[in-house]
């Protein structure tokens, strides 16, 4: 893994990023180099797009409606991560945006909202969710940005699965007492992570999910978790077993 610079100021462009390339930026970009960090014609920062690897770039044009970057060297390759998913019942506003932020450090390589039966916050900003995981990205050198994928079912998404994609259900209801000893039982290959609302799942809901056989229920001991506390758990115990921390 390439050493990461996070001592630069590194900002996320859609734009295609290759040696030589001018990149204008958009207005609210523009504002927070220019106004709000002050850099000038000259500074240097790094950039990213979540497919091109990272890059350093400099400002080389601020205007009043105008302010572009050139593009200079690739300072690290990209890095695609785990491949996992995680499917939650959306939450309120500001707790929501911890998860979205915590799940993209974690590496997650999708997120995908999912409405069950007891989902209280059933409106989803994918905008703001998209914000959140582009700001983690920015702030912790991270080069993927996860896809947002916009709300469905927990039956839609279920009845859509792909069953070579293993399916770890946090469930407070599950005997077994140890989460690790579960994760090293699933094969190797693409997982999702699934996270319930507050009020927990439904029995009927319990039931759908548990009568699939690419659905692994893991426990997360012997304490009940909020929502938020229990995507970081999860999501830790599956990296170290099934991501890519083993490989670091």
């Amino acid at each position: 893994m390439a050493i990461r610079d996070l001592t630069s100021e590194r900002l996320f462009i859609a734009d295609d990023l290759a040696a030589g390339v001018s990149v204008e930026l958009a207005q609210q970009q523009a504002h927070y180099l220019t106004n709000v960090l002050r850099l000038r014609p000259g500074a240097k920062l790094l950039v990213f797009n979540g497919r091109d690897g990272e890059w350093q770039a400099s400002l080389i044009e601020s205007r009043k409606r105008t302010t572009v970057l050139g593009i200079e060297e690739q300072t690290r390759p990209q890095e695609q991560g785990p491949d996992i998913d995680y499917l939650f019942a959306p939450l309120k506003r500001s707790r929501l945006d911890y998860m979205v932020q915590k799940a993209t450090e974690m590496g997650v390589r999708r997120l995908r909202p999912v409405i069950t039966e007891r989902t209280i916050a059933e409106r989803v900003n994918s905008e703001r969710m998209l914000a959140n995981a582009i700001e983690a990205a920015e702030q912790c050198g991270i080069l993927r940005v996860p896809e947002v994928e916009p709300p469905v079912s927990l039956e839609t998404a279920l009845a859509a699965w792909d069953p070579a994609r293993a399916l770890i259900y946090c469930d407070e209801h599950e005997t077994a007492a140890d989460p690790i000893a579960t994760l090293r039982k699933v094969p190797a290959g693409p997982v999702a992570v699934l996270i319930g609302p507050e009020g927990g799942f439904s029995n009927g809901e319990r039931s759908r999910l548990l009568a699939n056989s690419y659905v692994v229920p893991l426990p997360l001991g012997p304490r009940i978790m909020r929502a938020d506390t229990a995507a970081v758990a999860a999501l830790t115990l599956v990296n170290a077993v099934l991501g890519d921390w083993q490989r670091l």
